[in-house]
This record gives C-alpha cells, structure tokens and sequence, in this order.
C-alpha cells in the first residue's frame, strides 16, 4: 500500500492510499466512502475489502482516498457538490499510476455512490460503475438529487447496484425500480444483511470484483 496526495481543480489537497497488483495491470478503480459528516472515510472494512478484491484477484490499481475535509485531506465538505472534484482528481490519479489507456471503474458507498453516479455522468474516463447501498429514500444525509432517467439514459456503460436485504436507505423494490433507468445496469441483493454489510465484506467485494472484472476484462 502506497501513501499518495493529489490534488484537486480547486486546489484542495487530498490523501490516499494506492494498492498496486502483482504483474501487469488489467485496470484501475476508484473508491468512494460514505458520509463524511457520518464518520465515512476510506479506511471502513468494507472498503478495504473490495481495495483487496480489486487489487489482488482482478489485477487492478485501486485507489482509496478521502474527501475534502475528512481526516488528512484539506478543504471543507462540499455538500457531496464540490466532492465531484474529488472524484475527478482521484481518477486523474489512478489512471496515470495504471496507464491511460487501461479501463477505470468508479466504485461508490453510501454517500460515495451518490457522488459516484453524479460524476460518471460526465465523465467518459470511467468505463464501469458500481453503487453500493446508493440511498434511495428520504433520509436525513442532506443528499444532492440523483441523476433523473434521462440523464441516467446517457449513461451507456455497465452498472452494478448493490445493497443489502435490510439496507433501509436503498430498500431492495427502490433499487430494481432505479435500475431500470440504467441501459446496462445488474442489480444483486445481498440477504441477511443491510447497509454497512458487517462481516460479509468480502462477500460484498467477491460481488464487487466479479462484476468489474466481466465489464472491463472480458474472456
């Protein structure tokens, strides 16, 4: 694991950790942590999970970082609006650690998934997208909207949704409805579990990890 600072468009200054695979790349991912006004950063279990996943199995250069304001990172929470940059810098960062030419997935948690989805948007750099426990109902994380069907509609790459049975932020009827929006979206719901997936975090990485590795590294 490597240490590394980036920095934003803005100028926020940013910290992360990379994990590079054994022998050549096939890709790299990004990770994006839940609720930085919740105690999200990218040192959660989950997260650290799906980094090995990625890295150690798929062949992939993962970075996980924090946003503006968490911990070592500068700035102040943007209100999931300015964290769009995070993003950005973040995939900027990877692809140069990886090579430009390799496919990116962008890879969302919580809160981190509403960022994800809003940045993939706009961004042709990312060639996969998974959401995990993307909130869907109201709640009281003060989210940015999320993307409506037509924007959803541009979004002409492979998307994973990802929650638990008992994930009352992205219950499982909202997510298959959401899904729907997506012209290649895979939905996989995770029984006996909810949002935070505590211990079947590699489970939630196995699930992760196949589907990146199918989208960006087919047979």
């Amino acid at each position: 694991m490597e240490p590394v600072t980036f920095t934003t468009d803005d100028a926020a200054r940013l910290e992360g950790e990379v994990r590079t695979p054994e022998g050549e790349p096939r890709g790299s991912a990004v990770l994006c942590h839940p609720h930085p006004r919740h105690g999200g950063s990218k040192d959660h279990p989950l997260l650290w999970a799906i980094r090995n996943d990625l890295a150690a199995t798929r062949r992939l250069v993962v970075l996980g970082f924090n946003f503006r304001g968490v911990m070592g990172s500068g700035g102040t929470y943007g209100g999931g609006r300015d964290e769009l940059r995070d993003v950005a810098a973040a995939i900027r960062t990877v692809r140069e650690r990886a090579a430009p030419e390799l496919p990116t997935a962008l890879i969302g948690w919580s809160f981190g998934a509403n960022v994800a989805v809003r940045a993939a948007i706009d961004d042709p750099r990312v060639a996969a997208l998974a959401l995990i426990g993307l909130p869907l109902v109201p709640n009281d994380l003060s989210l940015p909207p999320l993307p409506d069907a037509a924007d959803l509609r541009a979004l002409r790459r492979p998307v994973l949704l990802l929650a638990g049975e008992h994930d009352t932020f992205s219950p499982s009827a909202e997510v298959e409805t959401y899904a729907t929006g997506f012209p290649q979206a895979t939905v996989r719901i995770v029984t006996g579990t909810d949002h935070y997936f505590w211990r079947r975090e590699r489970e939630a990485a196995s699930i992760v990890g196949g589907f990146v590795e199918r989208v960006l590294t087919p047979a």
